[in-house]
């Protein structure tokens, strides 16, 4: 009678685990191609509505094909060029017109006004891809051909291959260090060895899955993918995927110490575990979700892209995890066996004692705790989103940083990246004599036919004119910034020119303008989100709202320790102009996720024992995984630092350190002191406020 139950039971895990195994087979290797679909054209994700966007679009007008120009740049070790090394280094790069991935012909090489350096430009396809380092080699070998001097490439081909090597190889060194991290936290926490190979083979399946889908839209152009994307989406997954999973297969191991049948207990420690694990998962997803707001095309790419990461992460955790811990039962913990002490309250020793100290001094242990946090969070506004200049870009040297001081040093500041302006035509004349006039603009001149300022009778599209505008300062650099705020100025002043100021520098500042307006829209928005969910699973207002506000503070404690490392021990003089926001939605999103693991579970607890008891119960019996998880999600994000840029390893010290402080001060301490201290309100309005105001055992932890 039976048989056939008996039967299901045992088949169900069967075919979810046979299906996994054909999705990681079949889509795994996906994780390693997403790079084939990236593009690392940083105009590509520019602010949709900034004047420079404008300028971009407008500008392609004037160009008899779109190029990426590398600048050779020649020095005499400290000596003047003569005029027979300059007559050289114009035959050297003139030798190279008509080779393939150049376009045009190379200008001729100028000597700087010191007379200590040369410099040509050198236009090239923008679209050679993995052609670029050999197209900028064939220019290397040909410029050290210039007797007495030697030779650096310069520009923005330059930078775009350096930043292509930076994320070469990408997808096997980060999920190498990844991975390894994990496994050897998962080691020498649980001390079973079959247990940490089945979580990182979940996640592995689901990163698989994630990066097929992806890789499917971004095939259709549906979503972006840049190399920053890819890495967080592949840290993203790792880190959820292994931290639902150390959630649920804490939560089987209690039920099968309890009950001993193996398919029962995964059932129920699904049962149990889902409301958390899919509240959590919704919270980041829809926090990424958020970015979708954003007037930056490369935020709004991350939203869908993290999110459909999430969802694949959740998915493996809640079908493969249980199919594989049901078919192994107590085998998967081996050496160790589970218990059904272990399924008790009780909690490690070190939990007893931390909730002991927070039972009995919970107001004090709240203040010191929240006084602390607000005393780093006040060093947060030093942190300077001002963006970074090029020679920070890179961790470590860089040809193009290097290259780009030279240049430096010898001509205007803007030399190779000028400020891009389009005028009426009938007004070029007055707008070009603005733009000259303009304060840190070292010269001006209309482009020409031959694609040079001021060489011959300004070329005219659509009625319209190109003026080229050098800048004494760095294109990189807040002076260049503030010199276009001031050619904006000068040149909307000119009556009838309906003139707009694009290039380099005013990317760099409009981007930063946007960022900036992005965090006051999105911000709001991912807390909205955050607070609506914490309501739902809780049935409550005050506690989520507690919730919201002290994983609020832990971001602004995180981001002052990060103004003080990043200035005082990294060396960065600013971050990205994203950096901030995207520390704000991994961390807090992120950072919501433990206290919804223990606040979920208080709240099972505190429907039998009370509201004290539930939160010494909820702290003891959950306080191990969320470490562990905890551990192993700041462990996965401090892996994006092995990618030489600085801006993954602001992001990977934003968030790791800040789960890390979350973790194991605001989840641990902040807020069970808070909720033990307030009391049976915090629940208010829900019942189970009104069940737990009655009599209650002495609040110490269960023995």
């Amino acid at each position: 009678m039976n048989i056939a139950p008996r039967r299901a039971r045992w088949l169900v895990p069967l075919v979810l685990l046979l299906v996994w195994l054909g999705v990681g087979g079949t889509l795994g290797p996906y994780a390693g191609k997403l790079g084939e679909v990236a593009t690392n054209d940083q105009a590509a994700f520019l602010p949709r509505s900034a004047e420079s966007t404008q300028v971009l679009e407008t500008r392609e007008a004037f160009d008899q094909s779109e190029t990426l120009p590398a600048i050779v740049v020649w020095t005499a070790g400290g000596e003047r060029v003569g005029q027979e090394q300059q007559k050289a280094a114009t035959r050297a790069v003139g030798a190279l017109a008509g080779q393939p991935g150049l376009v045009g012909g190379p200008s001729p090489a100028i000597r700087s006004e010191d007379g200590r350096a040369l410099q040509a430009v050198v236009q090239l396809e923008p679209d050679l891809g993995e052609e670029l380092p050999t197209a900028l080699d064939r220019i290397r070998r040909a410029a050290e051909g210039v007797p007495g001097t030697s030779a650096q490439i310069a520009g923005p081909a330059a930078s775009q291959a350096d930043l292509s090597d930076a994320f070469a190889g990408i997808d096997g060194l980060l999920l190498g260090v990844a991975l390894g991290a994990v496994l050897l936290i998962l080691l020498l926490v649980y001390r079973s060895v079959l247990l940490p190979f089945l979580i990182i083979l979940g996640s592995v399946f689901a990163l698989g899955l994630a990066c097929a889908v992806v890789y499917a839209l971004a095939q259709r152009d549906v979503v972006r993918v840049d190399g920053q994307v890819q890495g967080i989406l592949s840290i993203l997954v790792i880190g959820a995927a292994t931290d639902y999973a150390l959630l649920l297969a804490a939560r089987f191991r209690e039920e099968l110490a309890t009950s001993g049948d193996r398919a029962s207990a995964a059932v129920a420690a699904v049962r149990r575990s889902f409301g958390a694990i899919t509240a959590s998962a919704a919270t980041v997803a829809l926090g990424l979700l958020a970015l979708l707001a954003s007037d930056l095309t490369n935020n709004r790419a991350l939203g869908p892209v993290g999110a459909i990461g999430i969802l694949c992460a959740v998915l493996s955790t809640l079908t493969f995890l249980p199919a594989v811990l049901a078919l192994l039962g107590r085998v998967a913990y081996w050496p160790s066996r589970p218990k059904p002490s272990q399924a008790s309250a009780q909690g490690s020793g070190v939990w007893r004692r931390i909730a002991a100290t927070v039972d009995r001094r919970p107001r004090r242990t709240w203040m010191v705790t929240a006084l602390v946090l607000a005393g780093f969070a006040c060093f947060s506004p030093a942190l300077s989103s001002k963006g970074v200049p090029l020679d920070e870009i890179f961790v470590n040297d860089a040809p193009s940083v290097a290259a780009q001081a030279t240049l430096g040093e010898h001509f205007p500041g803007g030399s190779g990246n000028p400020a891009v302006i389009i005028a009426d035509a009938d007004r070029g004349d007055a707008v070009t004599a603005a733009a000259s006039r303009t304060e840190g603009v070292a010269s001006a001149g209309a482009v020409s036919a031959s694609g040079r300022p001021g060489a011959g009778e300004p070329l005219v599209v659509d009625g319209r004119v190109r003026i080229d505008a050098t800048l004494e300062a760095a294109a990189d650099s807040d002076a260049a910034k503030e010199t276009v705020q001031r050619l904006r100025d000068s040149v909307h002043a000119v009556p009838g020119a309906d003139a707009l100021v694009g290039g380099y520098t005013a990317q760099q500042y409009d981007t930063q303008q946007t960022a900036a307006r992005d965090r006051t829209v999105i911000v709001p928005v991912v807390l909205a989100i955050i607070l609506l969910i914490l309501m739902l699973l809780l049935r409550s207002l005050l506690v989520p709202v507690l919730l919201v506000a002290t994983v609020a503070l832990n971001f602004l404690a995180t981001l002052g320790v990060s103004a003080l490392v990043f200035e005082h021990l990294l060396g960065f003089s600013g971050t990205d102009a994203s950096v901030p926001l995207y520390g704000f939605v991994f961390l807090v999103a992120l950072g919501v996720d433990y206290n919804i693991f223990l606040m979920s579970r208080v709240r099972e607890e505190a429907l039998t024992h009370g509201s004290r008891q539930g939160v010494l119960r909820g702290l003891t019996t959950t306080g191990g995984v969320i470490t562990s998880a905890g551990v192993v999600l700041a462990a996965t994000f401090a892996a994006l630092m092995v990618i030489p840029l600085a801006f993954l390893v602001q992001i990977a010290f934003i968030v790791a350190f800040g789960v890390l402080l979350d973790t194991l001060v605001v989840r641990s301490l902040l807020v069970p002191a808070l909720v033990i201290d307030i009391g049976p309100k915090a629940w208010w309005p829900s019942a189970l406020a009104r069940r737990s105001a009655g009599p209650e055992s002495p609040a110490t932890p269960p023995a």
